[in-house]
């Protein structure tokens, strides 16, 4: 868009005006070249005044016209070459014919070239090689055969090409930067995807690490209420528990800080597999008695499968302390030689029993935690209606 400071807002150049200006500057130029010649060419008696001021004015009117817009090259053309055959045919008898338009042959041709499209330049083409082989053909002077084909070549066909040429290239480069912007768009683009999965990827971790520990400084403070109400002896032990689950959640937050920051992993890596024991002692502590059953050889899992199995694991019996009852929980794993299926199953709770199909945040990760490596999730009552089973089966690549 045509702006005043030559500038818009988007910082894009206006070349509209500077354009504008180019082709006056060649118009003009072109202009004074073929009067001068034509004026030198015809200065001999054997050209009446008359004739010479009339091809002078159309001289100039059709290299006028090479200021026009580019939309009528194509007609700038076709007078050019009028003008060369007008000129040559109303040539006195005795003259050979003068220098006419040549420079603005020349000019038209480039313009037919670089502006018009293909048939329409083609068209302009043949009327300006028409418009050269006029003096050659047309006059009854003597002129050396190779004229014919040198003539239009290098006055009108060399020109022309250069102009499509010019095109070409013009096209190409707003090709390489259309495709340069497609790929900053794109690029953009996954960039935003990638920060949208790394936040939902967070979002799963901080809730996971809220909900579990922070269930169970909620069950190990209610249980220090009631024996400080009953004048228990034992408050020390409910209120250590509570210290320890604190602690245990500051330190998988700092865990996830690590990993925003971009720290390495050290001794203070996130949990896998292998901390299972700690995490059945801690939930043991708040009154959840979990047991774990292997089928199958386990095989060495890659870190970040391994992290996810824990935190599924963690979330499935977080769930079972929430919402269970009888305070046990079964966890299974089967090692499978292409797959590994975590299974829980708990005894539903009153109030689990009267919403069982309802949304949890808590199965909601499980099953984004899973997707993230092409499994598969389960959840749901068992026949039985009494007992909750959920399970989550991820691909492993066989070792």
């Amino acid at each position: 868009m045509p702006v005043p400071d030559r500038e818009g807002r988007d910082g894009l150049r206006d070349v509209n005006g500077p354009l504008t200006r180019q082709a006056i500057v060649i118009a003009a130029v072109t202009l004074v070249v073929d009067a001068l010649t034509f004026a030198h060419s015809t200065g001999s008696p054997a050209f009446p005044a008359g004739w010479r001021w009339a091809m002078l004015a159309a001289i100039i009117v059709v290299d006028a016209g090479l200021a026009g817009a580019p939309r009528l090259s194509g007609v700038v053309a076709v007078a050019q070459a009028a003008v060369r055959v007008a000129g040559t045919l109303s040539c006195p008898e005795t003259a050979l014919p003068p220098a006419l338009n040549s420079a603005g042959m020349l000019i038209s041709a480039y313009r037919a070239g670089a502006w018009l499209d293909r048939w329409p330049a083609v068209v302009s083409l043949l009327f300006l090689v028409a418009g050269t082989l006029a003096s050659p053909i047309l006059s009854e002077a003597n002129f050396a055969p190779e004229l014919l084909l040198l003539a239009p070549t290098a006055s009108a066909l060399l020109p022309w090409l250069v102009g499509r040429y010019t095109t070409a290239r013009r096209a190409y480069i707003a090709e390489l930067e259309q495709r340069s912007e497609r790929e900053k768009s794109e690029a953009r683009q996954a960039l935003a995807a990638a920060i949208a999965e790394e936040r939902t990827g967070i979002a799963r971790d901080l809730h996971d690490v809220i909900s579990h520990h922070v269930s169970a400084i909620g069950v190990h403070a209610g249980v220090a209420r009631l024996r400080a109400a009953a004048g228990a002896s034992d408050l020390a032990d409910s209120l250590t528990a509570v210290e320890t689950s604190s602690r245990a959640a500051m330190l998988d937050l700092r865990r996830l800080l690590d990993v925003l920051h971009g720290h390495p992993s050290g001794e203070d890596s996130q949990p896998g597999l292998d901390n299972l024991p700690e995490l059945l002692d801690s939930l043991h502590a708040v009154g959840l008695r979990a047991r774990v059953t292997v089928h199958g050889v386990p095989s060495p899992l890659p870190e970040s499968l391994d992290i996810a199995v824990y935190r599924v694991v963690q979330e499935m019996l977080t769930n079972a302390l929430r919402h269970g009852a009888d305070g046990a929980a079964e966890v299974e794993l089967r090692h499978a030689p292409s797959s590994l299926t975590v299974t829980t199953s708990n005894l539903l709770g009153t109030r689990a029993r009267a919403w069982p199909d309802s949304p949890h945040r808590g199965l909601q990760g499980i099953r984004s935690r899973a997707a993230v490596f092409s499994g598969s999730t389960s959840y749901g009552p068992a026949p039985d209606g009494k007992t909750w089973i959920t399970t989550a089966t991820f691909p492993v690549s066989p070792s």
